[in-house]
This record gives structure tokens, sequence and C-alpha cells, in this order.
């Protein structure tokens, strides 16, 4: 259609709606957001956690019991797996929550221009992306989101990312103008998601995002009725998998591994035993129960959800959950300089002619192109470059005012400068093109030079000597933009990038950006926690180098984009371990350096809040940026600084390892008391002449030691654990299981002499219910002692007490011990009271579990981590 005609069927036009009509269409369509069905998330949340494979498993075991007629075993598993199930949707509802709270701090919006009333001017200004309603006239520029479906009213040099629509990497070109018969062009209505639709040139999706340029474009779709919000599951960008997605599938298919290896195990002894091939398909049945970890996705998902909101009050806005485990992972931190190492407060420190002798002509300027820079199309292009200029202009009283804008082409990262059109009205027909950009990118612009009488040929012998020039400001941390001019006729089509050339060189601005007082002791802190940070910058190696030495990193060998295109991925890998610095890189290389890290088996952070950010922050295993950043950063982060300062990374590093500890708690004690309990069984079975443990037994003590273990995501951790990069390690939960299990194992086999000793070799059936309920007390207690002992590197005592919750869960769990043979439920379970003689011999046991269980810790421990020393800190 005809741009009036859109805007007339939208019941809209050129000055916007007024917002009375707007809240009248937000009322009608709903908010501009993509999932509005409460439902549909609480039957997602369901699925998932149905579809888990811990509970999978039990659906599995509890299958094969009801097939062997073992109902109540098979309703005993039920129930396991209702509450593992129910636990995870509400704490997963939780999770979401905190997550959708802690994103609603970091408001996206749009600049939609609106008029308070008919009467009324339209006014530009930030609205919430969320209350956008069709008719909504919105001013889209360069690192901006497309907020919704919109038809282009105004464009300049508009280029438009839809890779998360199309999967093509290279931008779109957009614009107002097209075939409207061109088949290839299809206007709204075409299928979902037809590969024509998106390559319409006067149409932008939601979901992609602005590369180059400006545009004014009208709204003719929101929320679920966009092409992203039709196809959501299908066009929602797939992220690498990061350190947490690795562990968990490790770890899972370690534990998933043991069982499918000892379950087997125990019914092959038990048959060739006994013979008694039902009951010991019924026992190994049970021992899969045991050993399947159910609570495991409740706990980490109590366990993040806690972390995200100690972040939140450090002012980290955790944004996808599973990222405050990523941050306490991180062994690399990769960073721009500005803002992190500088106080990002820029101002301007020179201004002088190609000649290095001072000149406001050069500043007056370079002030104009930023003056008109920021008016363009009525889009706000300003960075803090430009606002330094101005306001140095400003205190100067230099006029700008002469001037009259008539074009701007904006800066992209390829070009690395920006120029504007601008015409005085003295000459008839003539317009000047003002030329503002990195030194390189200028200068092989350039033609000529001013000087003092007139304009000069600029020859190769000029070039090197404004190249040295410009290094020689780099070298003391000022960053020089140069600054070129041309006069033409006015040309009758738009302009065009092509343009910016046989331009006459002016003068160079320059800027610093101070170093940040705070940054040398947040470059401690982070390496005390054993994170290397490395720093990826589009700047002169020279100024990065200053900038680094400042802030108290060796920048040693600085490598250069061009090194890294020369390069391989293999190469790169080993070129990124050994190198601090890098300058001089564009987006695609940042990301490649994300990557090839990560390749190399570190897990890295990526903190940047550009639009050439975007894609590293996407690759890295923990994207970070700030409130500030340009929304398509925003977006692509998994978390938001609110505060700019490394120390507060520092700080939400510590509590993503706070996280992790607890989530490693918990797999170590259940992992290592299941494995002890199994070898238990295989010794039982060669000893006894019948079950050590009735499998409902087993089921109903694997139920309460799994919740009594989920209270571990709110206690304490030591200081020491803090102090380098946590993650997921299988080998080492493995070697940890094999040396704490077998602990377990003696305290049991200790256990069944007693209990022997008071039945006989062949007990009676009564005599059976007594060894069986002695092995249940005894198992219990000592998994709650587990627990008390197992939760730190040290030995409890004032200084190291474990959080409140813990100590209700081991003290339930130690009732449910004691009191369970004596309530009603024993007879259902097939247990009986224990004499008094029984109990204190199984209290003598219990003494020599905790000595046994605390010197082989302090043995796992030293051959964990030979070379350090216990630390004089007060767990935190």
């Amino acid at each position: 259609m005809p741009v009036l005609q859109v805007l007339r069927r939208l019941e809209s036009g050129p000055r916007g709606l007024d917002e009375e009509q707007a809240q009248t269409r937000l009322e009608r369509h709903g908010e501009n957001v993509i999932t509005a069905s409460g439902r549909r998330h609480r039957g997602a949340r369901l699925l998932r956690a149905l579809t888990n494979p811990f509970v999978v498993i039990l659906y599995i075991l509890g299958s094969v019991f009801a097939l062997i007629g073992a109902f109540g075993a098979a309703a005993m598993i039920g129930v396991m797996a209702l509450i593992s199930c129910s636990l995870q949707v509400r704490q997963e509802h939780r999770f979401d929550r905190v997550a959708a709270t802690l994103r609603a701090i970091v408001v996206t919006t749009a600049t939609v221009v609106r008029r308070a009333s008919p009467e009324a001017p339209p006014v530009a200004r930030e609205v919430p992306i969320d209350q956008l309603v069709p008719g909504d006239i919105v001013k889209l520029t360069s690192g901006e989101m497309v907020p919704a479906d919109v038809r282009l009213l105004r464009s300049a040099d508009l280029t438009v990312d839809q890779a998360v629509l199309t999967g093509e990497s290279l931008p779109a070109t957009k614009h107002t103008t097209g075939n409207e018969d061109d088949p290839a062009a299809q206007p709204p209505g075409a299928p979902t998601g037809d590969r024509r639709t998106f390559d319409c040139p006067w149409l932008c999706f939601m979901g992609s995002t602005i590369s180059t340029g400006t545009a004014t474009a009208v709204v003719v779709a929101t929320g679920a009725w966009t092409y992203f919000g039709a196809t959501n599951a299908e066009l929602a960008p797939r992220r690498a998998e990061t350190a947490f997605d690795r562990g968990v599938k490790g770890v899972s298919r370690a534990l998933i591994g043991l069982m499918l290896v000892c379950a087997p195990l125990v019914f092959v002894v038990n048959a060739a035993v006994h013979g008694i091939r039902f009951a010991a398909l019924w026992f190994a049945i049970s021992v899969a129960v045991g050993l399947t970890p159910e609570m495991l996705p409740v706990m980490v998902s109590t366990a993040l959800a806690r972390g995200a909101r100690a972040s939140a009050r450090h002012n980290v806005v955790i944004k996808r959950l599973p990222a405050i485990h990523n941050l306490g992972a991180i062994d690399v931190l990769c960073v721009d300089k500005t803002g992190t190492l500088t106080d990002d407060q820029i101002s301007v420190d020179c201004h002088f002619d190609p000649y290095g002798n001072p000149d406001t002509e050069v500043l007056r300027w370079a002030a104009i192109n930023s003056a008109w820079a920021t008016n363009g199309d009525g889009a706000m292009l300003i960075n803090e470059l430009d606002e330094a200029l101005l306001a140095h202009a400003e205190q100067l009283n230099i006029p700008l005012d002469a001037y009259t804008g008539v074009d701007v082409i904006p800066f992209d990262p390829p070009r690395r400068r920006s120029s504007v059109i601008v015409w005085t009205g003295h000459r008839l027909g003539a317009e000047t093109l003002i030329t503002k950009g990195a030194v390189e990118q200028v200068l092989d612009r350039c033609t000529r030079l001013r000087t003092d009488h007139d304009d000069a040929p600029l020859i190769p012998a000029d070039r090197r000597r404004l190249d040295e020039l410009a290094d020689r400001h780099a070298a003391d941390g000022v960053r020089l933009l140069a600054v070129a001019i041309t006069e033409r006729p006015a040309p009758a089509r738009p302009h065009r990038p092509a343009e910016e050339q046989e331009l006459t060189l002016v003068g160079f601005v320059g800027f610093r950006d101070h170093p940040r007082d705070s940054a040398p002791a947040a470059i401690t802190a982070l390496a005390d926690r054993g994170v290397t940070v490395k720093v990826l910058t589009g700047d002169h190696p020279l100024v990065a180098a200053r900038v680094c030495h400042d802030a108290g990193i060796d920048p040693g060998r600085i490598v250069l984009g061009e090194d890294i295109t020369a390069v391989g991925d293999a190469e790169l890998s080993e070129l990124a371990a050994q190198t601090t610095v890098f300058a001089r890189i564009d987006p695609e290389q940042k990301a490649r350096i994300v990557r090839a890290l990560r390749a190399a088996g570190r897990t890295v952070g990526f903190l940047g809040d550009g639009v050439n950010d975007s894609v590293a922050l996407r690759d890295a295993d923990v994207g970070i940026t700030v409130e500030s950043a340009v929304d398509i950063a925003r977006e692509s982060a998994d978390v938001v600084l609110l505060r700019s300062d490394l120390h507060t990374v520092a700080e939400a590093i510590t509590d993503g390892r706070r996280t992790f500890d607890n989530i490693k708690k918990y797999l170590e004690i259940t992992i290592s008391s299941n494995f002890g309990n199994v070898l238990s069984m295989l010794a039982a079975s060669i000893m006894l002449p019948f079950l050590p443990m009735l499998p409902l037994q087993i089921l109903v003590q694997n139920l309460c030691f799994d919740l009594c273990l989920l209270p571990l995501a709110f206690d304490h951790v030591d200081q020491r654990t803090l102090r380098r990069p946590r993650t997921f390690d299988s080998a080492r939960l493995t070697r940890f299981v094999l040396l704490l299990g077998p602990a377990n194992t003696l305290a049991d086999l200790a256990t069944f002499a007693i209990l022997l000793h008071t039945t006989g070799s062949h007990p009676t059936p009564a005599a059976q219910a007594l060894f069986h309920t002695g092995w249940f007390v005894e198992n219990l207690l000592t998994q709650a002692a587990a627990i008390y002992l197992l939760r730190s590197r040290r030995l409890p005592s004032p200084r190291n007490r474990p959080a409140l919750p813990v100590v209700l869960g081991t003290a339930v769990i130690a009732a449910i011990a004691v009191i369970l043979p004596l309530s009603p439920l024993a007879g259902p379970l097939q247990m009986t009271a224990l004499p008094g003689t029984c109990l204190l011999s199984l209290t003598f046991v219990l003494v020599l579990y905790c000595i046994l269980i605390s010197a082989t810790k302090t043995l796992w421990h030293k051959i964990d981590s030979p070379t350090t020393h216990e630390p004089a800190e007060p767990p935190i």
C-alpha cells in the first residue's frame, strides 16, 4: 500500500497518536509482549518437570514395579515423582518470577512520536516497548532493536540485521520505496515466516536490529500479532552451550551411568547368591530408585534463584538465571577499556591542525558534525564523544548556528566514521560534507590538507608525518579523531557513504578518558579470584597500552585485528591464550576471540555495551553489559550491571561461586552416601541369607534424605571456596565419591555386625524386621551426620556453623530415623522398635562414623588441593 493509505488504514498520521488514542488501543490490542498467557507458562513448566530425565527414570522403574505386582512400591515411586514435579514446578514458578522482576529493572524503550491531546504538537519521547500500539510513529537508529512490526515512512542508509528471523549473517538493506508489483516484495498478509516477506524493503520486523542508518516508521503489528510473536519458538535464537549446560549434562550422564551399572550388579549378585530372582529384581529396582537424584533440578533451581536475588543486592541484574553459575565459573573476563578501566567521562583534550598547531577552526567543524549528527531525521545519534565536543565548543563560545543540516551519513563499525551534509545559504546549490572518524579511515579518504595559506595535496611524506603525530598522542592516552571537509554541488539523489572521498583534512580533535581510580584494585580482586582480564578494543594500540598500564595491567605484546584475520581458529586459540590486549579489532574478531578461548576450555565472560559487542555477548559463556548499553547489547547479555564497575563484576562472580558451592555440596553428599549404600548392599547380598533392607524401606529412606538435603541451597560457604573458578567437574566428583563412599560402607558393615550379633546368623522374620529397622535408622542418622560434616572443609564449630534451614533439615531427618519405627507407619513399612542396647550400639557406630568421615574428608582436601592452606576467615 502507499504510505498514506497505510496511515489512513491504521487511523494514524505523521504527527502520531494522541495519548488517549494510544491508551484505547493498548486496551484493545494488549501489551506489546510475546508471551501473554500465564496458562501456557504453567503448562510449559509442568511439561519440563514431567520430562526431566530423572523423573522419567522413576516412571520406568515404577512401571516395572507395577508389572511385577509390587503396587505399594509403585505407589511410593509415584509419590516421589509427584513430589519432585510439584516442587520443581513451584520452584520454576518462583524462578521465573525472580527473573521477570530482575528483567523489569532494566526497561527497554522506544522513541515514539505522540501528542498529549489531539490539538497538541507532536513530541518524540521514550516509551517502554510493551506500551507500543498499532499506529504509533517510532524513530529508529543504529543499535536499537525494532520494537514491533513496522512500515517505513522515511529512512536514511538503513540496514537491518534480520539473522534472528532469516539466519542470514549480512544485514538487509531497507528503504521506503520499491516496486509494489514485485512478487519478491510481499506486504503484510503473506504466509508467516515466508522469506519473501522478510526481503520486503519497506518492512522491518520485531526481533531484528538496526545495523546502520536511521528511520521513521509506523507500527503495524504488536505482540503475538507480529511475525516474531507468531513463530517465537522457531525464531528464538539459540545461544551457544554454556559452562552450566555442559556441566549439568555431564553430571546427569554420570549419575545415570552409575545407576545403570550398579542396579544390574546388585540384581546379578543377589540372584546368584540367593537364587530368588523375583525378590532380587525388586531389590535392584529399589536400589536404582535410591541412586536417582530426582530432586537435583529442584535444588539447582532453588540455588540459582537465591543467587540471583543476592546479586541484585549488589546492583547486578541476572536476566537468565543459569548465568549466576556461569559467573562463578568464569576464568577469563574480556572487557573493553572504556567505562571499565576508565571513568567513561570523556573530555576534549586538544584540537590542532595537520601540523600540530592548536586550531579552534578544527573544533568548530567537528562540533558542527556532532550537532547535526544528533538531529538528522529527528534521531538521536549522539555519543559520548559528540557530547564532549558540543560541551567544549559551548565553553569556548564557538557559534554553530550558521549552518543548516541537510542529511546525515551515520557512523557504522566497518567505516568507523560519520558524515553530515550542511548548507550555509551563501552559495546556491552548494553543500559542505563534514567527516569525522578514526584517523586511518579518514586519512584514506583525504587527498588534500589545510595549511595556513591554502589547501595542499596530501603526499606520502605528509601521511607518514600525520601517522607519527597520531601515534605520539595515542601513546599519551589521547584518542584522536580526524576531521575533513569538502564542498560540492548538492546531488539529486540521497547521500551515500561513497561520497566520502577527495576530502580535505582540516585537523584532529583529541579526547581523554581518565583511568578509573578503582580499576587497579578491581583488577587485583579479579586476579585473586582466579580471573584473567583481557582487553578487546577497537581503539589505537598505544592508547590501549597506556590505559592498561594505568589500570595495573601488563599489556605485553598487543595483537591487532589484522593479525587475527591472518590466522586460523586453531592458531587463534593459542594466540588468545597468550595475549592480554587486542586492539583495532572489529565485532566479528571480538566474537572469534571469545569462541577461541572457549574452544581452548576456558569459561569466558564478555563485558560490552555497544552495537559491535552483541555477537561476542551471545557467544560468551556469560554476556555482561551495563544499564546504559544500547538495546541490542542489553538484549544479548545474560547479566546487566546497574553500576559500571569491575568491582561489581567481582561481587557477582563471588555470588555465582557461592551458589555453585551449595549445589556441589548436594551432589557430593547425596552421591557419596548412595554409592556407599550400594557397596553395603552388595556386601550384604553376599554375607546375609536375606535382603538387608526391604525395597519399600529403601524408597522411603531415599525420599526423606533427598527432601532434607534441599536446605543446602541456603547454606553458608567457606571463604576459601570463592577463590577460584567453580563449575561442574564429573571427574572430580567421581574421585570424591570413590573416596568418601566406602567410609559410609564401613559404618554400614559395623552396623551389620552389631545387628547380626543381636539377631543371629539365621534370624526369624521378626529378627529380620529388627535388622531392617536397625540399618534404616543407622543409615538416616549417618546421612544426617554427613550433611553436617561434608558441607564445609572444616569441622563444625561456632565459627563454622550451618545455616538455620540446614540445621532444621538435619534435625528432621534424625527425628524421622528415631520416631518412624515407633509410629503407626512402622506396621506398613514392616519395622519394629529397637531395643535400648541396639540403640546404644548404633550410637557408638555413629560416633565412629563421624571420626572416620572427618579423617577421610581431611585426606580428600589434601589430595584435592595439596598446596593450599586453611583460611583464617570465617565462613560467609
